[in-house]
């Protein structure tokens, strides 16, 4: 896109499913388990992936960029929360091939017209409630809402997931989808700039991840 999107992130097409097809979110029989304990899981940076995808009138643009460190919070073989720092400097464009055309598309993305890299060189996501729903077609068993903080302005989100927790491993995987223009990224917006046609960028952008937590304390061996 001769521009956007985030990352953020803050989104491809690239949404995996999680390595652990384990312990569904939630069912009736977890959804109060207040007297469980709450363990720390640790990501594991290796085994997880963030991608993004943005979308412009002409056209779309794709790529990944990686997790620095995070955790998630299980009660009982239930997720319950998490916070989830990204690494913006490793932002990438995968779709273009050119080395000229992507690096100059990469200049603009690390620009203060979307996210201010060098200002502010990482994301970070907050789980602040996680609701167990019934299954639907994609798998999604449960609504992971929190605070995102991009460009240093956090604001909450709220998007399905599919989790699960089997033994000393949870994982969740899904898509987000971001309006950009709340975190003050308007470049080629068409709510902030009338007339630009077939230059206008889509205020909202994807964020595809699939993250895998280990329990502290476990050796990295019980990650298969």
């Amino acid at each position: 896109m001769k521009k956007l999107i985030l990352p953020a992130l803050l989104a491809v097409s690239l949404l995996v499913s999680p390595v652990i097809a384990g312990t569904p979110a939630a069912s009736k029989a977890t959804t109060s388990n207040s007297k469980a304990a709450t363990k720390t899981f640790k990501l594991q940076p290796q085994l997880s992936t963030l991608g993004w995808e943005g979308k412009k009138v002409t056209g779309q643009h794709n790529g990944n960029v990686q997790f620095k460190e995070g955790t998630l919070q299980v009660s009982g073989n239930q997720i319950v929360g998490g916070m989830f720092t990204v690494d913006m400097n490793t932002l990438k464009v995968e779709d273009i091939k050119d080395a000229g055309m992507n690096g100059k598309l990469m200049g603009h993305l690390r620009s203060d017209d979307f996210f201010s890299i060098e200002k502010n060189p990482t994301s970070t996501f907050k789980i602040t409630k996680v609701t167990p729903m019934k299954a639907d077609a994609a798998g999604n068993n449960a609504t992971i809402t929190g605070d995102l903080t991009i460009k240093g302005i956090t604001k909450p989100v709220s998007f399905p997931a599919k989790t699960g927790v089997k033994g000393d491993l949870a994982s969740a995987s899904g898509t987000a989808t971001i309006d950009r223009t709340k975190f003050d990224i308007k470049y080629g917006s068409k709510s902030f700039f009338e007339g630009i046609g077939d230059k206008a960028i889509m205020d909202d952008f994807t964020l595809s991840f699939n993250v895998i937590a280990k329990a502290e304390g476990k050796s990295s061996a019980a990650v298969k």
